[in-house]
């Protein structure tokens, strides 16, 4: 130890599970560790010895600041508080909550899915599989999603290596091009503005693993239930002092436990990384190519027949995408760090979707009618369609959709440590500009639908209808999204126990719309906005601090939202586009304080935190169905909303033992009166509305969710563990007046164990939903008259809900090789 610390700028990893451990290089890309705080790992410089402190070896300090103001401390967390990957903050300085998952705990799930990890590991994190697939959900937090189904209002911003990833047409956020074996750790950021547009609830940080945090060589396979094989394999090699490689490759194959649900995911990450004294810079991409199905919601008179049913197929969704990023850091002088990067991202999706129809049999037999047996259903040459369909055949059609879009953009960031006045201080200052361009095209084929509720396409396609206001037919879109930002932080060290943050961004936004098939789609739109931050921390003792905050955030319209606003003339979402009003842009104002700490006990570190939270969103953006209409709607304002609540935490960590214990619980309602569109059945028959009253709770948030996991080493060799979730009753999507039952709370546990068979091979294994527990984590309402029950005779359905089953007990064993 005391030779290690003779060398003034050799960087080491640490782990403060139970204090600061010092490993190499390769053990620590093999098995890092989170603190007591729930935060990755952290690169740490060894100060020099002192010569009047020889008795007892100082321990490493974080390099956040000028050597002249660097006293050494007994720990430093490094805590990102801006997108880039600069210097970071001691995180005793975050007057925000503090959430984080390390690789040893995304690989813990035994997952290629991120969402797992952030929803066994952060106590606010619900997960809901809105499409009826695990491996494309909804991320909630705080009652603030981030999904991967255009059309979802989304309110948390995505970052992967300091570049946003949320797409340019609809802000969703597709989790499965994730390259999972790659992250080196998930940092949740709260009440901090700098990290721009839609970070309403707050950011997601990414950052991947490169050949200086990663050596040496995995493979990880695992099978099991319901067809799944999965595989990824990963390498890291720090080629001399200033080279490094990493590259990560993943694939997976799932035939699901429901009707037509194969998931396949293909996903490559590669990292090049050079180092120069206080410089370093990186060049990475990544490609996958993603398949799924079902991908949708049943009626719940359908699963209590079969729990793996569907409803209306084909549901696809095909994802491609192939991004490069530059990321560059230089130390400028010793308490100047200046970074920048540049990105340009290629992304695609395509979507076939079978749904009802409004088209029909017209008075005429021999034509086709769209809404009722008078009004002509015209093909795409404006000449009315001719009926092929036998009398009696229940018409579908199938809607198919495309997305392709190209985004460039570049960021700039300074950090500076300097001492203000005599005390520490550390300022941040960056810019960002990006730049989008979406092609949108959407067809629609009428069809037949069986009495598997497949629709068979008949080669007969929906041009516009002849109304005043045309509701479908073919859309071609192209959009283009500039955002630009400017934004600076200063936190400010008042005494050794107290510092205060301040600072904001500016926030430019313009979004244009070009009808590629007429002008009735055109459009621009410009959105600006200044959201101010502040904030402190106080250490009460040096095991205790106190934090308090205050935000602003923005969220802008999508293209696709501005292209669906009018209630009076709906779309087919994420399909049919038609001209609309404007929408005002999202604005969150959050509030949030707590208290965290740490403490030494015989069992190990133990780490605790509570805190509470409210954030107000002005002029709230929601989706509103058509009543009537399959999967038709649209985008409106609603006024006031509100999201408010509790998190708490409890964790213990030793070698042999890990447990953790949360309670997250969230408020989220509605402050302004409003009339919507509903198919809730206490609609009004003639309006075909409900009355949102304030105070009214927001549908699709649980109010309770409590979660407990431990891990137990038996042996040196064999570990076994297992967790608990409860997630409390939610409001169904359709009854945001809340006058329906609600879809039922639910409690899932789960097992896993590992062996150690020799020094580089392990064998593990993994019981999902031990008890079989059969529940739905997500629920709305659908039209009942839309098609007959042919599982009960082809009468009418009764209950009106459609919900996304959860899966079955499931089964699944692997092994991992290091080398």
């Amino acid at each position: 130890m005391g030779k290690r610390l003779r060398f003034k700028r050799r960087l080491l990893m640490a782990s403060v599970s139970t204090g600061l451990v010092f490993a190499s290089p390769a053990e620590a890309a093999q098995d890092e560790e989170t603190n007591a705080q729930n935060l990755p790992p952290v690169e740490v410089a060894a100060p020099p010895p002192s010569t009047a402190r020889r008795i007892a070896a100082p321990r490493p300090v974080a390099r956040v600041g000028a050597p002249s103001s660097a006293s050494p401390r007994t720990r430093i967390y490094v805590y990102p508080t801006a997108p880039g990957t600069g210097r970071g903050l001691d995180v005793d300085k975050v007057p925000s909550a503090i959430n984080a998952v390390d690789a040893n705990q995304i690989k813990r799930t035994g997952s290629l899915n991120v969402t797992d990890a952030l929803r066994d590991n952060i106590a606010g994190v619900n997960i809901s599989e809105v499409t009826g697939n695990p491996f494309t959900p909804d991320v909630e937090f705080r009652g603030f999603v981030a999904s991967p189904v255009t059309g979802t209002p989304q309110g948390l911003a995505v970052y992967q290596n300091g570049v946003r990833i949320n797409e340019a047409f609809s802000d969703a956020v597709n989790w499965d091009l994730i390259p999972t074996a790659a992250i080196r750790s998930v940092t949740l950021v709260t009440n901090n503005p700098a990290f721009g547009l839609n970070a309403l609830g707050g950011a997601i940080n990414l950052q991947m693993k490169d050949g200086f945090t990663y050596q040496g060589a995995e493979l990880d396979v695992m099978g099991g239930s319901f067809g799944r094989i999965q595989g990824s394999a990963q390498w890291g090699k720090q080629v001399d002092k200033n080279y490094g490689v990493y590259a990560a490759l993943e694939g997976l194959r799932d035939n699901g436990f429901r009707n037509f649900s194969q998931s396949t995911v293909r996903r490559f990450y590669g990292d090049v990384g050079y180092k120069a004294g206080d410089s370093e810079f990186h060049a990475n991409m990544g490609v996958a190519k993603n398949d799924f199905g079902a991908s949708a919601t049943v009626p719940a008179e359908l699963l209590d027949k079969y729990w793996g049913a569907t409803y209306t197929t084909p549901q696809t969704t095909s994802n491609r995408v192939g991004y490069l990023n530059l990321t560059g850091k230089v130390d400028a002088t010793p308490s100047w760090t200046l970074e920048g990067t540049a990105h340009l991202r290629r992304y695609e999706q395509k979507i076939v979707d079978g749904n009802p129809t409004d088209v029909q049999e017209c008075v005429d037999p021999a034509l086709l009618c769209f809404g009722d047996d008078t009004t002509a259903a015209n093909g795409g040459n404006g000449v009315q369609l001719a009926n092929p369909f036998a009398p009696g055949t229940i018409l579908g059609e199938i809607d198919r959709g495309s997305i392709r879009s190209t985004t460039f953009g570049v960021s700039g960031q300074a950090t500076n440590t300097d001492q203000l006045f005599g005390h520490d201080n550390r300022f941040v200052m960056g810019a960002t500009y990006d730049a989008s361009v979406t092609r949108y095209n959407a067809t629609a084929e009428i069809g037949s639908i069986g009495e598997n509720y497949v629709v068979s396409g008949s080669g007969v396609f929906l041009g516009a209808t002849p109304t005043a206001d045309p509701v479908a037919g073919p859309v071609s879109l192209r959009t283009v999204n500039q955002y630009n930002g400017l934004y600076a932080t200063d936190t400010f060290n008042v005494t050794d126990a107290f510092a205060i943050t301040g600072g904001g961004r500016f926030n430019v936004a313009r979004i244009s719309l070009e009808d590629q098939l007429g002008t009735a789609l055109n459009g621009d739109h410009t959105f600006t906005r200044f959201n101010p931050v502040i904030g402190g921390t106080y250490k009460i003792t040096p095991e205790l601090t106190a934090y308090a905050g205050y935000s602003e955030a923005n969220r802008v319209p999508t293209p696709l939202e501005l292209g669906c606003a009018d209630p009076a003339r709906p779309c087919l979402i994420a399909a049919f586009l038609v001209s609309d009003p404007p929408l005002k842009q999202v604005v969150s104002k959050t509030v949030e304080a707590g208290l965290r700490g740490t403490k030494e006990l015989n069992i190990g570190t133990l780490g605790w935190k509570v805190g509470g939270f409210r954030a107000t969103n002005y002029d709230d953006i929601v989706a509103v169905p058509a009543v009537g209409r399959t999967g038709f709607g649209y985008f409106s304002n609603v006024g006031r909303t509100r999201r408010q609540g509790l998190e708490a935490e409890v964790n213990i960590k030793s070698p042999t033992l890990q447990f953790q214990a949360s309670y997250a619980f969230v408020d989220a309602r509605f402050l302004d009166a409003l009339e919507l569109g509903s198919e809730s059945p206490f609609r009004d028959p003639v309006t075909e509305t409900i009355q949102v009253r304030p105070g009214n709770q927001i549908p699709a948030i649980p109010r309770h969710r409590v979660k407990v996991g431990v891990d137990y080493a038996v042996t040196d060799v064999w570990k076994v563990g297992g967790n608990a979730l409860f997630v409390s009753s939610q409001y169904l999507v359709g009854d945001e007046s809340n006058q329906f039952a609600k879809l039922p709370s639910y409690t899932v546990f789960n097992l896993h164990t590992s062996y150690q068979v020799t020094k580089n091979i392990q064998l593990y294994g993994r019981v999902d939903n031990v008890f079989d527990k059969r529940y739905a984590t997500y629920g709305q309402f659908f039209d009942r008259e839309a098609l007959p029950n042919f599982t009960n005779g082809g009468n009418d359905f009764i209950d009106p809900r459609s919900l996304s089953p959860a899966r079955p007990r499931a089964f699944y064993a692997g092994m991992r090789v290091t080398f």
